[in-house]
């Protein structure tokens, strides 16, 4: 049986500190990892990586590796010192967990640790942890469901494992959320132990959910401030009027004054989208669009015709 040193399997020195192994075990983990790297043979290199892991990272079972690993370089039979060790095969219940699916330990590693291929079936006092996978979607949501804070449904699927870390058909998860207060467009939510199931008693993974805002037809949205184009008639501009306005909370009155200009626009203060802080809400700019009527009678005619003579105007005057 050939030895394999999980140092070079990891690409870390023999010195290397606890920290240094952890986070080179993540960086290689998330790149072999066979839910995300789909080429062949990264399944196994995933494997190969959570089982260094897996003994470099306990102190015990680490030096022993490392007694062997002295033993073999200097060329003696590293096979017959085996499983002799102070975590070796006497006591069992050893304890691993990972981040990753590691599915069966090497013939390698078993005759140093033991039983490494009966992890969660009994018989070894092995068991085999996993934390859940973590899952990421995007949640659409309306504005009204924004200012309601109303709860919403959502479905979404999840992968699943049996006891042994084989990959299952997907399950689906349906959940009732409610919109949390002040939430933006883009921020992303975190619903702890919603995503899918851990192995072996491993916690369950998260859900997170990137928060996107609907497109609205009366509505736009920049954080917290929302703006409405307000049609207004040519004589409510020129006179001054006093119009409605829909808002997402109800209607409110907005008074126009006399010679108001198409653009011109109204700010409406806490009439926006709610903020984080109970009570505190962003505007509402409401921005006046004069609108021509579609046809005109004679009589409408005639008046607009001796509006112009009685009262001569150039739009286009100051642009010379």
């Amino acid at each position: 049986m050939e030895f394999i040193d999980y140092y070079k399997v990891l690409g870390v020195e023999p010195t290397a500190d606890d920290k240094t192994i952890k986070s080179t075990y993540r960086k290689l983990a998330r790149k072999y990892h066979p839910d995300v790297n789909k080429e062949k043979g990264a399944e196994d290199k995933f494997k190969e990586i959570a089982e260094a892991y897996e003994v470099l990272k306990n102190p015990e079972k680490r030096a022993e590796f490392d007694q062997l690993r002295q033993y073999a370089q200097q060329g003696g039979n590293w096979q017959s010192r085996a499983g002799q060790g102070s975590s070796g095969r006497a006591g069992g219940g050893f304890h691993f967990e990972t981040d990753g699916n590691t599915g069966d330990f090497s013939d390698f590693f078993e005759s140093i640790f033991g039983g490494g291929r009966s992890a969660g079936r009994g018989g070894s006092g092995f068991s085999f942890k996993r934390k859940g996978q973590d899952i990421e979607m995007v949640l659409p949501v309306f504005l009204e469901e924004v200012v309601s804070g109303q709860a919403k449904s959502i479905s979404y699927k999840v992968p699943s494992y049996d006891a042994n870390g084989q990959r299952q058909a997907d399950v689906t998860k349906t959940l009732n959320i409610k919109i949390p207060r002040g939430v933006t467009s883009g921020e992303r939510i975190r619903l702890k132990g919603q995503g899918a199931s851990g192995i072996g008693g491993g916690d369950s993974g998260d859900l997170y959910l990137t928060i996107e805002f609907a497109p609205h037809p009366n509505f736009d949205v920049q954080e917290y401030d929302l703006t409405l184009s307000l049609p207004v008639a040519p004589w409510e501009a020129a006179l001054g009027a006093k119009i409605n306005a829909h808002t997402l909370t109800g209607t409110i009155s907005l008074n126009v004054p006399e010679n108001s200009q198409s653009g011109q626009k109204f700010r409406v203060k806490g009439k926006g989208l709610p903020k984080k802080k109970e009570g505190e809400a962003g505007d509402l700019y409401i921005v006046l669009k004069i609108v021509m009527p579609a046809t005109l009678n004679e009589e409408s005619k005639a008046l607009w015709k001796e509006l112009a003579e009685k009262n001569p105007f150039d739009p286009r005057a100051k642009r010379g």
